[in-house]
């Protein structure tokens, strides 16, 4: 016989990592959202729209609305990581562009902590929907 501590934790009911991945999106958009934000300030202050400022704005929305649709992939993750350099090394050519870099940098520096939490946890047993 072996011993409870041996045996394999059950999977979850739901999966987790999906619902985490609705999360990552949500995030993806009001990131989107504070982006588009940055073009009033890109007319005023960057030189105008028609600008290298204006277009690094209008490239970074569009990668990250199609982000959205390449979360289920393993490098997505790296790919945010990827965009979220670009924005901060943006700090010299805009710099409300590289603060909000920064800031979202912190926010999934956190969500993928909490990741990493909920798949320890997975793996050890431990989420409610796996109690019973």
């Amino acid at each position: 016989m072996t011993s409870p501590a041996a045996q394999p934790a059950p999977a979850p009911k739901k999966d987790p990592m999906k619902s985490f991945r609705g999360i990552m999106a949500a995030t993806l958009i009001l990131e989107v959202i504070v982006v588009a934000l940055a073009l009033p300030v890109v007319a005023k202050l960057g030189g105008g729209v028609g600008t290298g400022a204006g277009y690094l704005v209008f490239g970074l929305i569009v990668a990250l609305i199609a982000t959205c649709a390449l979360l289920k992939r393993p490098w997505a993750v790296y790919l945010i990581g990827a965009i979220h350099l670009v924005m901060i090394g943006s700090l010299f050519v805009l710099t409300a562009l590289g603060a909000i870099g920064l800031l979202f940098a912190l926010v999934w520096a956190y969500l993928l902590w909490l990741r990493r939490d909920v798949a320890k946890r997975m793996a050890e047993g431990r989420l409610p929907s796996q109690q019973g």
